[in-house]
């Protein structure tokens, strides 16, 4: 197959599975044979990594156009977004006649919220555990590493990643950084601020004593 027509064919085949699965799929069409710097030449649901056509090539792109035909399709694999969302991802690729990568086909499938409502029903239907022993808080270096930490434990106070909390999730990890101290320490605010996607004046809000938690 000449690459114009394989390229024809995954525009089509990224519009179905991207109809098919809705709009938590994305799928995108990389051109592996005009350098790494804007593989990207179709992408369907691109809200759910925030990429666009023109953009570059993706980790798995770049292994292909490093390897040469030295690759394989990977399938079901997980990935992160940059905000927390957790993906399951396929790369398959299309071939030349020498059997050299030159298009991939990339699917990206947000279970953020399947997974959360899995944990949800697990910790239903389980029976109360015993801590284990490999569960103990850590001992950090540093204030810093310390504030990171607390963050951390936040967010698992919610029990949800950042990208999916409402306002009241974020109220309640902000009074669980407050109650541990976190505050106390030097620049936390910028910190909380940035990790929680939220303005200086909506935490002096989130913390003021009237705000339910």
């Amino acid at each position: 197959m000449k690459q114009e027509d394989q390229i024809t064919f995954l525009r089509r085949l990224a519009k179905a599975l991207a109809v098919q699965f809705g709009e938590k799929c994305e799928v995108a069409v990389h051109d592996l044979t005009s350098g790494p710097e804007h593989t990207i030449i179709a992408i369907e649901n691109r809200h759910v990594t925030g990429r666009r056509v023109g953009d570059g090539a993706s980790k798995i792109a770049l292994e292909a156009l490093k390897s040469g035909g030295d690759v394989e399709d990977q399938l079901g694999y997980h990935m992160r977004t940059r905000d927390g969302r957790l993906l399951k991802s396929s790369s398959i690729y299309l071939r030349d006649d020498e059997g050299n990568p030159t298009a991939l086909l990339g699917i990206n499938f947000d279970i953020t919220e399947i997974v959360h409502s899995i944990s949800i029903l697990e910790q239903f239907i389980s029976e109360a555990q015993e801590k284990q022993a490999d569960d103990v808080d850590e001992i950090p270096s540093n204030v810093s590493d310390l504030l990171d930490r607390l963050i951390e434990e936040s967010a698992e106070h919610v029990g949800k990643p950042v990208a999916i909390m409402t306002k009241d999730d974020k109220v309640k990890a902000i009074k669980f950084l407050e109650k541990r101290g976190a505050f106390l320490i030097k620049k936390s605010g910028d910190k909380v601020t940035k990790f929680f996607d939220i303005s200086k004046y909506t935490l002096y809000n989130y913390l003021s004593p009237d705000e339910d938690g």
